[in-house]
């Protein structure tokens, strides 16, 4: 690293004491820092928008003069100033938060020039804490677009925009500040880095703008294809740190696993076979397992995961197997006793609502040895001690993060050993995003349903038809099939205009008054979830009004029909996840999208999306489109990649570029690759040693 690199930013002209302190909360030490502090986004203030041109929900600046200033104070503060300009058009700026010499401040015929995002309202347009400067008639527009950057209490935009010039002028030449080798860049065709640091920070007037806010231009790219690859080698050391460990040596018995595959009511798949063949050989070679197993919903992960944790019994160590929620872990742990119980297998059970008594004895069975114990993140807390554990099973991946991930695999390390790691997820994630968020894992597909599983028809219908819907319910049951209503809420939201679980369970007893009808929300004690599921599964309920707790791991064949309402609130993986439930037995099934108008054009591309397709994979690459890879792989709470620039959707076409040129860099410039990754990532993969 350059001298100007290292060098501390208390030395710029302007940065005291508090500044210092505010930039050290941004993570902000050096210019190097600060060089790679890129924008958030752009504002576009080379240009004047007449009040009548705005658009809803579009950023916009305009000039114009204060007709008006209000001050209400009817629920809380608010500031309200009227403008207008020469298209004759009025606008309002609404403040919620305003000082007492700000509210003075706005005085009629005063000529401003105002920025922010238009939304339409009752009375006409108006911006909500607009950001905005006094001007005169003749004051000129800015002539480059304006950096946004991410900012914290104690520093404003202005003084980032200040010191990111200052930082710039020291930018070394590119000989020194470039740590890819040549012959990697031109490979890869990127741009000079130094150059590209400096129309982010500042585009110059020749910048092409909408290339810029579309966050497409060759310098985002460049900038962009730094940190995916930082990323890329970051997981792969995290993997290749992992691998160099040894781990228990797992053959299964094959005794054993005959007699577990003959108790079963169904024989495995092709696809299941297949995948049960990569496990087997992983377990075998005496490196810690890191494989991601993928299978659309009722593809039969499930099934694999126990014959894993059985050849785990076979070698003498123990298997934890973790769930996001209690009613998948509780599923679970119905299908680990089912089948491994009779092999004389130990199964543990260990949630948060363990307690007192049973607690203590499931953690002194955990000491002693069982050979599988099935909860939820309780498994990760202190007091919890294997004895041996040598395989941890994580289902539904995308709700936990690679920071809990290791986390259990840490309770089975004793210094010599590490345990294998299966990690599985009914979510389909693209192959560019398995590329990026799973670069430390091997992944095997069950891409092939079990047979007699029935494609399930769905529709959408506005809830103006829910008498229609209703009777729909009432025939479908009095023919002895069984149906599922889900809601969103819990309890009745006056922000939200979502019927609530409990309202709804109501309203269809009065209208079903000869249908048993089954209540379930994730508020219920655990004893009264079990009680109402096990009568749903036993076909004394005909219908289960329910959250989206059941969203995963609820399997009954004999439930035929499911009413999603308010499905223009949830999200495609959800959607699909939910669809799932039905079309698990060999009757045709069906799935109700109910929407409350009006409907959004996302909300409508969503619903038009689960009409068209039952297929996993298409509904992940869509749901990736339109929602942004977070939610697909969990890093919501990792923050593992929480990019500045790049963009999994936007980049997808150019993973397969980044993953050949971090093995080119980790064979050939392995020094640069370290350079690349705490320039960009910094002690964020310290976890790879955890």
């Amino acid at each position: 690293m350059s001298d100007a690199a290292s060098r501390p930013l208390k030395d710029l002209r302007g940065v005291g004491p508090a500044i210092a302190e505010a930039l050290s909360r941004l993570s902000l030490q050096t210019l190097s820092d600060l060089w790679f502090h890129l924008p958030l986004r752009y504002e576009d203030r080379t240009r004047i928008t007449p009040i009548r041109d705005l658009r809803h929900g579009e950023s916009a600046q305009v000039e114009a003069v204060v007709d008006a200033v209000e001050r209400g104070f009817r629920f809380r503060p608010m500031l309200r100033v009227t403008v207008s300009d020469d298209s004759r058009s009025t606008l309002t700026l609404r403040f919620f938060h305003f000082s007492k010499a700000q509210a003075e401040g706005f005085v009629p015929g005063l000529r401003l020039r105002i920025y922010g995002e238009a939304r339409e309202a009752a009375g006409g347009f108006e911006i909500v804490h607009p950001r905005y400067q006094r001007v005169q008639l003749d004051t000129p527009l800015d002539s480059a677009l304006t950096p946004v950057y991410p900012a914290t209490e104690g520093i404003g935009q202005s003084t980032l925009i200040r010191l990111a010039k200052l930082a710039l002028a020291a930018l070394p030449d590119d000989a020194e500040l470039d740590v890819l080798p040549e012959a990697l860049r031109r490979m890869a065709h990127l741009p000079s880095l130094g150059e590209a640091l400096r129309v982010v920070h500042a585009p110059p007037n020749s910048t092409d703008v909408a290339a810029l806010l579309a966050r497409s231009h060759p310098a985002q790219q460049r900038l962009a294809f730094d940190e995916l690859l930082a990323h890329q080698i970051g997981m792969r050391k995290l993997r290749r740190h992992l691998r160099a460990m040894p781990a228990p040596i797992i053959k299964y018995d094959r005794k054993r696993r005959r007699a577990f595959l003959d108790a079963l009511p169904f024989a495995l798949t092709k696809a299941q076979g297949r995948v049960l063949g990569d496990i087997d050989r992983d377990l075998a070679a005496g490196k810690p397992m890191l494989r991601l197993v993928q299978g659309d919903v009722g593809s039969g992960k499930t099934v694999v995961a126990a014959l894993a944790a059985l050849a785990a019994s076979d070698a003498h160590v123990q298997t934890a197997v973790m769930a996001p929620t209690e009613l998948l872990a509780e599923q679970h742990l119905r299908n680990f006793l089912n089948w491994c119980e009779p092999l004389g297998l130990r199964v543990v059970w260990l949630a948060g609502k363990v307690t007192g008594k049973a607690r203590a004895k499931a953690l002194a069975d955990i000491a002693a040895g069982a050979d599988i114990v099935i909860g939820t993140h309780a498994l990760m807390q202190e007091g919890v001690v294997f004895a041996n554990l040598g395989l941890a099973i994580i289902d539904e991946q995308h709700r936990f993060g690679v920071h809990q991930r290791l986390a259990l695999r840490n309770k089975g390390r004793d210094g010599t050993r590490t345990p294998h790691q299966l990690v599985m997820t009914a979510t389909p994630i693209p192959r560019t995003l398995a590329m990026a968020a799973y670069a430390d894992l091997d992944v095997s597909v069950i891409d092939e349903l079990p047979p007699g599983r029935t494609p399930v028809q769905t529709v959408a219908v506005s809830d103006a038809r829910r008498d229609e819907i209703v009777e729909r319910i009432r025939v479908a049951c009095a023919e002895g099939r069984q149906a599922y209503w889900v809601c969103p809420l819990i309890e009745e939201s006056e922000q939200l205009e979502a019927k609530a679980a409990q309202a709804t369970y109501e309203d269809l007893q009065g209208a079903l008054p000869d249908v048993r009808i089954g209540l379930l929300h994730g508020r219920m004690k655990p004893r009264d979830k079990q009680s109402v599921m096990d009568a749903f599964k036993a076909g004394e309920l005909r219908l289960l009004v329910a959250t989206t707790v059941i969203e995963v791991g609820v399997d009954v064949p004999n439930a035929s029909l499911m009413v999603i309402d308010n499905a223009e609130r949830l999200g495609l993986a959800q959607l699909h996840q939910l669809r799932g439930r039905v079309g698990r037995g060999a009757a045709a099934s069906s799935c109700v999208l109910v929407w409350q108008p009006p409907l959004s054009a996302l909300a409508r591309e969503r619903l038009a999306v689960m009409r068209e397709t039952n297929d996993g994979f298409r509904i992940a690459e869509k749901d990736l489109e339109l929602r942004g890879p977070g939610e697909v792989v969990g890093t919501r709470q990792t923050g593992e990649m929480n990019f500045r620039v790049a963009d999994l959707v936007r980049d997808a076409e150019v993973m397969p570029k980044v993953a050949q040129a971090a093995d080119w860099l980790l064979e050939h410039d392995p020094r640069a690759a370290d350079a690349l990754v705490s320039r960009w990532i910094g002690q964020a993969v310290e976890y790879a040693q955890a």
